[in-house]
């Protein structure tokens, strides 16, 4: 979906597809015609906006075989779906049994990350719509903490250094300028967007910015400014709301520990790398938890749970609501929809109502829908 901000330009809203397991092209055609689909004609659009994640599978399939890019185009277009920015975080094996730490692998240290991002740079600009010039990438922020040395940084470097050569190669060469957003994460060599500020403030801020992820800076206790970015440009925002139990609450938690994804837990002077390991006895009791778990933006869970939701709120006010747009790109990424205690079979649904959820937060800001 298209809306139109005050200052006249365009902010696309769109939902991640990682929340589908599809690893290769006919489980991506798939989603498409199936869930993606189902989610537009439910929301009535036009035109609905998808944040679309490729296995390196699949995205290798597409940049060694033309026509099946071509295909995918099609297949987009004919569904009424766009795609202006890919979700470049996992790897593969997103929906394996057990995720948790995979997901921080190939790092930026590996040539295989470089390669990776750049072979996603390609799809994309082939795939945004004859009309949009610009698109965006997000990605995972450096490295996971434990294991970095002087070495790897050092490959880190040269690797972004790498990655924002072959984006700005391939602006002069197509006209698409494709911008790299790395998204600060609990546990991460970039934890925080003051960290990213400090590590990143020297690269290539034409195709390198960041991702600001709802979720994590709520995680994270960081105040929802865009100013704590400190200058570094915010290519684009992944509306997500984090698990919140209060304090003595905790143990209402257990619902959510699960076997597939990390569950990074915070509190407000503790920190555990994962909801069991602070169940555990890893943080406080006394103290208000928050949790790396996506819940859906538009609902909550039973008492006495609660989401981050107002926090989300307050952050896109600092990104959407003054005299112009901080980002243009905004993906709804709730990934955890088949992990949640009582999962629905069907998810179009829930999809679309947190879509919905996100036009009415749009709207009160004062963008307008233009399709």
């Amino acid at each position: 979906m298209r809306l139109r901000h005050a200052d006249g330009s365009t902010v696309h809203l769109s939902y991640c597809t990682n929340v589908h397991a599809a690893e290769d092209l006919p489980g991506i055609h798939g989603q498409l015609s199936g869930v993606a689909a189902r989610v537009r004609r439910l929301l009535g659009v036009e035109r609905l906006g998808l944040g679309l994640w490729l296995s390196q599978h699949a995205a290798a399939d597409l940049t060694a075989r033309p026509e099946e890019l071509a295909a995918l185009r099609a297949r987009l277009t004919a569904l009424g779906l766009e795609v202006v920015t890919l979700n470049g975080f996992p790897y593969r094996g997103f929906h394996d049994e057990i995720v948790k730490y995979r997901v921080y692998t190939p790092d930026w240290s590996d040539a295989e990350r470089l390669r990776y991002t750049l072979g996603l740079a390609e799809i994309l600009a082939s795939l945004l719509p004859d009309d949009v010039t610009e698109g965006t990438i997000s990605t995972l922020p450096l490295a996971w903490r434990t294991g970095w040395t002087r070495e790897k940084a050092a490959a880190v470097m040269a690797n972004l250094d790498a990655v924002a050569a072959g984006l700005r190669a391939l602006a002069g060469r197509t006209g698409k300028v494709i911008r790299l957003g790395f998204e600060p994460e609990p546990g991460c060599i970039v934890e925080t967007t003051p960290q990213a500020s400090a590590l990143l403030g020297d690269v290539d801020h034409d195709h390198l910015g960041l991702c600001l992820d709802a979720c994590h800076m709520a995680v994270g206790f960081e105040e929802p400014d865009a100013g704590a970015a400190g200058g570094l440009p915010i290519v684009k925002l992944q509306a997500s709301c984090a698990l919140v139990a209060p304090p003595g609450a905790q143990r209402a938690l257990a619902a959510f520990d699960e076997a597939r994804f990390l569950h990074q837990t915070r509190s407000a002077t503790g920190y555990a790398d994962d909801l069991g390991e602070a169940l555990a006895g890893g943080l406080p009791a006394d103290e208000s938890w928050r949790v790396h778990f996506h819940v859906p933006l538009h609902d909550a869970p039973p008492p006495p749970l609660a989401t981050s939701a107002p926090y989300l709120r307050d952050l896109l006010g600092a990104l959407l609501g003054g005299e112009r747009p901080l980002t243009r790109h905004v993906e709804v990424e709730t990934y955890t929809w088949n992990v949640l205690p009582g999962a629905p079979s069907d998810i179009a649904h829930g999809i679309a109502a947190e879509l919905h959820w996100m036009r009415a937060q749009l709207a009160a800001l004062g963008l307008k829908e233009t399709w």
